[in-house]
């Protein structure tokens, strides 16, 4: 269908080297969008990118610094030709207690999953008004809506995502650009599966919560990527969507 082709169009997904990043990068590609990814690791970046069909472009950022995530915007941008699709995904967590956390453990989640966003938003904006719109998904989670003992930090930047989220698109939604986020559910990646070694009894909670019975995969999040991203989602902007299998809604 047209109003989901991204032929001509080019994309690059923060952390999607793996994960939640990879598979929405995955959707990005299959529908026909050029795509980079982004991530410090170089030789995953590359393995990444043979998993992934059609032209990918790899770069190696560490978002945490304003100089490389703004780099790293302006790389995809002048290599792809321009920038219509900016996924902001890259993340990480630090289980403790809140008493537990020292300050540079706060401040690295905190740059990582919500500065990082808005450091690489402000990057995109002069590419995507340059080339009359875009598309901006951010990625949230369930800690967006619901706390947890051991997520202040995560909690309070994925809090913050869907709060930048709806100021973007107050603020872009005259340039053409929507901008969205996406709140994962309880995906099977390997920060879920860290948790579930280091959180007893999760797994059982998240499918006795989850009415679709199981754990979320990373191709999950592939549909949600392409419509956030196309023509379909032009008059949809502000919003944080939940692809978690029914969990945020379950009584």
């Amino acid at each position: 269908m047209s109003l989901f082709d991204l032929k001509g169009k080019t994309a690059l997904v923060t952390g999607g080297n793996g994960g939640i990043g990879l598979g929405m990068a995955r959707g990005l590609a299959q529908a026909g969008a050029k795509v980079a990814i982004a991530g410090r690791d170089q030789g995953k970046n590359a393995a990444a990118a043979k998993a992934l069909s059609g032209e990918v472009l790899t770069i190696r950022a560490d978002i945490r610094k304003e100089a490389s995530c703004r780099a790293m915007v302006d790389e995809a941008a002048e290599k792809l030709g321009r920038l219509d699709i900016l996924v902001n995904n890259a993340g990480i967590n630090i289980r403790k207690q809140p008493q537990e956390y020292a300050l540079e453990e706060w401040r690295e989640v905190l740059d990582t999953n919500l500065t990082s966003a808005f450091v690489a938003s402000q990057a995109a904006y002069l590419h995507m008004k340059r080339a009359g719109g875009g598309k901006i998904v951010n990625i949230g989670s369930m800690m967006s809506i619901f706390g947890a003992a051991f997520v202040a930090p995560y909690g309070a930047s994925k809090g913050g995502i869907v709060q930048l989220t709806r100021a973007l698109a107050c603020a872009c939604a005259r340039d053409r650009i929507q901008v969205n986020a996406v709140l994962p559910g309880w995906i099977d990646t390997a920060l879920t599966q860290r948790a579930r070694q280091d959180v007893a009894g999760l797994h059982e909670r998240v499918l006795a919560r989850t009415p679709a019975g199981r754990w979320g995969e990373p191709e999950d999040l592939a549909g949600i990527a392409v419509f956030l991203a196309s023509k379909a989602s032009d008059f949809v902007t502000g919003t944080a969507i939940p692809v978690d299998g029914g969990y945020s809604v379950a009584g």
